[in-house]
């Protein structure tokens, strides 16, 4: 897994930046050599694109050019489509299904996914960063105008969020919940299996966004957990997980270290 922050840009340009187009390239090379060297055929990888895809003018022209000098081949999925296979990924060993709704707060988007149904949204760590949280550290004006464009958002899945039953289990997959998993238990070296078994409750999740906020980028960086690519776009995430939980009533996260990947082979 590396953060080769794709998205970079899109939500204002509409395009894949071209520095973020070379890191991405660089990135999937390395991959290629890999797999490659574990005598595995690079047509038989499963690859996939999510929001920074859908919505960059230049995604297929980036796309085809991955295809040129990687081989790979990816396949561009709906909103609907990654919120389906973030939840058929997300669950860990023992979770019940009908028991548990997944968030996966991405870069451009975030998923909410349960077996009745779920839905995509446009609001990302990566977005809203750069919509909103220009300076550093944040201001107060910057923040609230953040909080109020996630609230707008989330507020439009409390019809979704009524039927479901009482003591579901919110999970939490991708890079902003995993991270604030890590720095809640002080991991200096990312542990899946220690991951795996942390529960946050939304006072630990809106107590780690206060102490973000106030935070320069360059003190973030010394926090426990958090890896040099995140930092940056850490309260964006926490901010849209952390409304999410207070406005579609969710006490709990679990977090899991799975998600979009481990969804994805469904595809085969």
């Amino acid at each position: 897994m590396t953060v080769v922050r794709l998205g970079q840009g899109v939500d204002q340009s509409r395009q894949i930046a071209p520095e973020a187009a070379e890191r991405t390239i660089a990135c999937l090379k390395k991959y290629a050599q890999e797999i490659v060297a574990r005598r595995i055929a690079i047509a038989d990888v499963i690859c996939v694109a999510t929001s920074q895809a859908r919505d960059a003018r230049n995604g297929a022209e980036f796309f085809a050019r991955v295809t040129r000098e990687t081989g790979f081949t990816f396949r561009t999925i709906s909103g609907d489509d990654e919120a389906r296979l973030t939840f058929l990924g997300g669950l860990l060993p023992g979770m019940v299904p009908e028991k548990s709704v997944v968030i996966d707060i991405g870069g451009g988007s975030t998923e909410l996914m349960a077996v009745s149904g779920g839905q995509s949204l446009d609001i990302g760590s990566v977005r809203f960063t750069e919509r909103y949280l220009k300076s550093d550290p944040v201001t107060d004006a910057e923040f609230w105008a953040a909080q109020e464009a996630a609230d707008e958002e989330l507020s439009t899945l409390l019809t979704w969020r009524k039927p479901l039953p009482e003591g579901i289990q919110l999970v939490g997959v991708a890079g902003t919940a995993t991270t604030l998993a890590a720095w809640h238990l002080g991991l200096e070296a990312f542990d899946a299996r220690v991951i795996n078994q942390v529960e946050l409750t939304r006072g630990d999740i809106h107590r780690m966004l206060s102490e973000l906020k106030w935070r320069s980028l360059a003190e973030r960086l010394t926090l426990p957990g958090l890896e040099p690519g995140r930092a940056d776009v850490l309260l964006a995430g926490s901010l849209i997980l952390w409304r999410a939980m207070e406005l579609l009533d969710f006490p709990t996260l679990r977090v899991s270290t799975r998600g979009l990947r481990y969804g994805a082979i469904s595809l085969v």
